[in-house]
């Protein structure tokens, strides 16, 4: 994970639920290339046809409410979401979000900076978020470094595989 993140912006609101990202009748679905074509198919129609890989999901109040359902995150990872940036989050969906490798940034106040389409650079170690387009920015309390390093490694699953293999002996595998 890089120290620095840029990418366009998609706006939402507060209180999205995870049934929002991506509908309980897609919970059947296991594989993620298929997960991902049906984010956000109602909140953002055509989030899922459009969207880009590091594009930034910037959100009012309470991002990932509702179930705690892994699915939201990880259709989300599916499609490339490079950091998910609102005033709140859900607990679950955060932890959620950060276990499978997504940075979810809690900065109050940056939904009232952001429209759809600006371009918005994450400063993570600074804790600083700013809109390309008009210069305003918002500050955020940088997350703990445990978060940034399993952010680094790519999630929980990647990071404890990683630690795993540097202390199997030489030669061989636990």
């Amino acid at each position: 994970m890089q120290d620095v993140i840029e990418g366009r912006v998609w706006t939402l609101g507060a209180d999205v639920d995870t049934d929002q990202i991506i509908s309980g009748k897609y919970l059947t679905i296991i594989d993620p290339n298929e997960l991902k074509k049906h984010v956000f198919e109602i909140a953002l129609p055509d989030f899922a046809k459009d969207a880009r890989a590091g594009d930034i999901l910037v959100a009012d109040e309470n991002f990932g409410c509702g179930s705690s359902r892994e699915h939201a995150p990880q259709a989300m990872r599916a499609i490339g979401v490079g950091a998910v940036v609102a005033d709140s989050f859900a607990r679950i969906f955060f932890r959620n979000a950060i276990n499978l490798g997504i940075p979810a940034i809690e900065a109050r106040g940056v939904r009232a900076i952001f429209s759809n389409g600006d371009t918005a650079r994450i400063e993570m170690t600074a804790g600083k978020v700013t809109n390309l387009r008009s210069g305003e920015s918002v500050s955020f309390p940088p997350l703990p470094r445990h978060l940034l390093e399993l952010l680094e490694a790519g999630g929980l699953v990647e990071k404890v595989r990683r630690e795993l293999e540097a202390q199997a002996p030489a030669g061989g595998t636990r």
